[in-house]
């Protein structure tokens, strides 16, 4: 039987800051259709803000509209669809913002990052199986964000969405395995596959940044260098285990970094998407060292780059989409890590709002001021 919920719209892109103003999303009533096969009734319990999401907001990462957004979250199983018994009613389960099919040739290759009916699914603003789920009151279709449109008090989603995992973990927390630590970790484990005493540099304190520095202290590595054009970010991050910290504003930043290591990092992690901060990401980098990002910066965005410097140093430039996870594997193991106390994601956690704060929320993450902020519902 199809029910109502309230959720967060977004009509279309483009807003004008400040967005506490412009109020880009809108609070609405949507009808949710129940679950079909394979699919699943989620109640969200908390979604995190994420800058993937102010990447549709603002336009550079265009979408479907109207569209529910949110694809960092997590909930409680309140029913299953037709073909579906390994989850219960009960079951506290995490979202992954690629849903995986298992068949395509990808999958098949241990790459549901790249899974092929996921990243159609979730380009068109519909569920894995097809089809939308959410209408206004007008009876107009609403699109999916990510086969997941947390920003809302339940969703319909495919099976191959969620996670399930220890119910013991607050939601506010488990929440954050489902973006930021699954994309910020894995970059460093999966995607540059980090070993003991690398140095690394991590460009970009948000809450990706500081996962992937958590995940860099957690693997070993030997010395790492923090930088972003926030103070107050590059101090938490010495807080939080970083041993160097430079302005990325800086005309000599590059050089900074070089002088630090006696010549670049082994690894370096950009998750800006500005793409100025890739190429300081690259530059920074070591000879036969490895460059990786996760940043998203608009489609025609592109970067300055030597054929001859990448091929005469044996450099490697690496994309990180998921984090290279495989979700049903690594959202527990890192969940695992996180109540054995080594990796203490409930430090990246700095505000907890209602639903109808979430444009004051993407405003504070537009600005900089947060790290990590989360919808709780109640």
């Amino acid at each position: 039987m199809s029910i109502k919920i309230k959720a967060a719209v977004l009509h279309s892109m483009g807003s004008e800051r400040p967005y506490d103003q412009s109020k880009p999303l809108v609070i609405e009533e949507l009808t949710l259709a129940p679950p079909r096969e394979g699919e699943v009734l989620v109640r969200i319990r908390a979604a995190g803000l994420c800058h993937s999401d102010l990447s549709v907001i603002d336009g550079n990462r265009p979408r479907q509209m109207p569209m529910v957004l949110g694809h960092e979250a997590a909930g409680e199983v309140v029913e299953l669809g037709p073909g579906i018994s390994d989850l219960a009613v009960g079951d506290h389960v995490v979202f992954s913002f690629v849903p995986v099919c298992g068949h395509c040739m990808p999958c098949m290759t241990a790459r549901p990052a790249l899974c092929e009916n996921g990243v159609k699914a979730n380009n068109g603003g519909v569920l894995l199986g097809g089809g939308i789920r959410l209408q206004d009151r007008g009876q107009h279709a609403v699109h999916h964000h990510m086969g997941v449109s947390a920003f809302a008090e339940y969703t319909v989603t495919s099976r191959k969405s969620v996670v399930r995992v220890d119910r013991t973990l607050p939601f506010e927390i488990a929440a954050l395995f489902g973006c930021a630590v699954m994309t910020g970790v894995g970059a460093v484990v999966n995607t540059a596959k980090l070993s003991m005493g690398q140095t690394v540099l991590i460009t970009g304190m948000g809450g990706i940044g500081f996962s992937a520095l958590l995940g860099a202290l957690a693997s070993g590595a030997g010395r790492i260098i923090v930088a972003d054009v926030n103070a107050e970010k590059l101090a938490l991050a010495k807080q939080l285990g970083a041993d160097e910290a430079v302005d990325a504003s800086r005309a000599d930043a590059v050089q900074q970094v070089h002088d630090i290591t006696g010549g670049g990092v082994d690894i370096g992690l950009d998750f800006t998407g500005v793409v100025p901060a890739l190429e300081f990401t690259y530059q920074a980098t070591a000879r036969g060292g490895k460059t990786v990002t996760a940043g998203l910066p608009h489609p025609s965005r592109m970067m300055q780059l030597s054929p001859t410097k990448l091929v005469a140093e044996e450099r490697m430039l690496l994309g990180s989409y998921l984090g290279g996870c495989i979700p049903a594997r690594d959202i527990p193991a890192y969940i695992a890590l996180h109540q054995a106390g080594r990796l203490p994601v409930d430090k990246l956690l700095t505000h907890t709002l209602g639903l109808h704060e979430i444009n004051e929320g993407f405003e504070r993450l537009a600005k900089g001021e947060a790290i990590r902020q989360v919808i709780t519902f109640s």
